[in-house]
């Protein structure tokens, strides 16, 4: 196993190593980083003090020379020990002043570790802000940012003694309230990322909506619109911004569709025999969207609403990762079709398809490329270059149970709002400190646990590269000392440090892998019989490498 030096941080050397596991499952995939630390203290020894009155030793037996007196190892460890002592005093000599510093029960949670020290570049030319700056994890992230050369502004709802007390006088305070649009475009202004770790402070359904819910998408929407801003300055297009595919709020957009019916299974048409109303229509309500309804009265059979595509010039859906519909639905399924060309060696037209389910009311749903499966199995995967034509199907066959119950199957209405494109990007735009709810029990887990799904929604379709990081239960105690597990699958039990958090965030900002991931961390465990196997999946030899990278490159995107 590979071994270097962690790093030397308040009179400590640190030999750290680590391995990265994941766990083999179908379903989830755990995802453990194991440190293991040898610490050699180098704290004062009082007995090696020369002031005060010479007392008498006691006599002490006669030395015998053995091999460990003349062991090499023992005695470089010795002679470091020795050396970190003098000059851990040199330091202290020479500081008489000091810029601001930890509270002391901070000082034991930041300091040393494998996974607290390492450089990144071009720090100082990023700007963060940081929401819920006071919290556990905010006090501790904040400081990793500054350490690490960020320019760091922090949110705050009030800017009195007691508040600025828990922050470094270096930080940039904005006062400003997540319930509060208005008061967040000027926190939002000059930075490049946002990291909230904010949470409510009670599980009253009014602050967790205020806060968790409707706060996250008042900054992401702050965010979005701050970017659009700069870019109309630059008479550009923000690289977040969402590219419009349909919006039914035009003039004249529902004219660009038109609606078509079949059968799945290539059966004659019922509606011939028995004359029934066989199909679908689209019209304009009166808020500006497309009503999509109908009836199919044949199981095998479909109605579909196609609109061919047409984009500005060099604006194509490869430079996209994905589409969000803002729909009113019937909580029925629905299939949203993508159809290519032939291209450049007249191939066949293919068409791929991604299901999506509705809900009563009101609701945007994120879908991504990699979701979209060919009709035909034979024909190759989804080339975005080649996408001309978008249609939205229904088909009673692919209704859920409890419809088949009532033989509500064969109606259907939707109502659509716009259809967008999500942007990609190389790295994450916005950080979020969630919940997993875990040592929460009932009533109040289910009120926590739906304001934080709201949230991370939200954030989902505000068009921002986004990365949810759900820890457990947060601990306060030092961070880099046990091993860290990364799973998709709920099952998550046990606490983790908040510096441990802290540091899954600073390491987030600038791994491509993180971008658009949701997860959940916590420190390992012993897992539950069947699911125990872990495998090696990549060495961490030393501090400067990071391994967030090989542990969340297991686990699925668009989560």
């Amino acid at each position: 196993m590979a071994a270097s030096v962690a790093g030397l941080a308040s009179g400590r050397q640190e030999l750290a190593f680590g391995v990265t596991l994941v766990h083999r499952s179908s379903a989830s995939r755990l995802v453990s980083f194991k440190p293991a630390r040898l610490i050699t203290a180098c704290a004062d020894d009082p007995s090696n003090s020369s002031t005060g009155s010479p007392k008498r030793q006691p006599e002490q037996p006669p030395l015998s020379l053995s091999l460990e007196n003349v062991n090499p190892v023992d005695l470089g460890r010795k002679s470091r020990k020795a050396f970190d002592d003098v000059w851990q005093r040199i330091k202290d000599l020479g500081q008489f002043t000091g810029s601001s510093r930890p509270r002391d029960g901070d000082d034991n949670v930041l300091v040393g570790g494998p996974m607290c020290e390492f450089t990144i570049p071009n720090a100082e030319f990023t700007t963060l802000l940081v929401v819920g700056a006071t919290s556990r994890v905010g006090r501790v992230l904040i400081r990793k940012l500054q350490l690490r050369g960020y320019k760091v502004k922090a949110l705050v709802r009030n800017a009195d003694p007691e508040t600025l007390e828990m922050l470094p006088r270096s930080v940039q305070i904005v006062v400003g309230d997540l319930g509060e649009p208005e008061t967040l475009k000027a926190a939002v202004e000059g930075c490049n990322k946002i990291i909230c770790c904010a949470a409510a402070r009670s599980y009253i359904t009014a602050d967790l909506y205020r806060v968790d819910n409707k706060g996250v998408q008042n900054l992401s929407t702050a965010f979005q619109d701050y970017n659009h801003r700069l870019a109309q300055t630059r008479a550009g297009r923000s690289s977040k911004s969402k590219l419009v595919v349909a919006k039914f709020s035009k003039a004249k957009e529902v004219d660009s569709w038109e609606m078509r019916r079949g059968e799945a299974f290539g059966g004659y048409d019922p509606s011939s025999k028995y004359q029934v109303n066989f199909g679908g229509t689209l019209d304009v309500d009166e808020n500006n969207n497309a009503d999509f309804s109908g009836f199919v009265p044949s199981r095998g059979g479909y109605v579909e609403m196609v609109k061919s595509l047409s984009f500005p010039s060099g604006f194509t859906l490869d430079r996209y990762e994905g589409l969000v519909l803002c729909v009113c639905g019937d909580g029925k399924i629905y299939s949203l079709i993508l159809e290519t060309s032939g291209g450049e060696y007249d191939a066949p037209r293919r068409r791929y398809y991604a299901r999506f389910l509705t809900r009563l009311g009101y609701s945007r749903i994120r879908i991504p490329f990699t979701k979209f499966r060919p009709m035909n199995e034979e024909d190759p995967p989804l080339d975005l270059f080649l996408v001309d034509k978008l249609a939205i199907r229904f088909e009673p066959r692919k209704q859920r149970s409890s419809f088949l119950a009532t033989g509500e199957t064969s109606s259907f209405k939707l109502l659509v709002d716009y259809i967008k494109a999500l942007p990609t990007g190389e790295e994450t735009d916005f950080i979020l400190v969630s919940c997993s709810a875990a040592g929460v029990e009932g009533e109040s887990r289910e009120k926590l646990l739906r304001a934080k799904q709201a949230g991370e929604a939200a954030l989902r379709n505000s068009g921002l590269g986004y990365t949810i990081i759900r820890p457990g239960p947060l601990m306060e105690e030092p961070g880099g000392q046990r091993a860290l597990v990364f799973d998709q699958g709920n099952r998550i039990t046990q606490g983790i440090s908040c510096a441990d958090v802290a540091d899954v965030c600073v390491k987030a900002l600038h791994d491509p892998t993180a971008r658009n991931k949701s997860f959940d961390v916590c420190y390992e465990y012993t897992p539950e019989a069947g699911q125990g196997l872990y495998e090696l999946v990549a060495h961490v030899p030393d501090k400067s490498n990071n391994y967030l990278t090989p542990a969340l490159s297991v686990l699925e995107k668009n989560t």
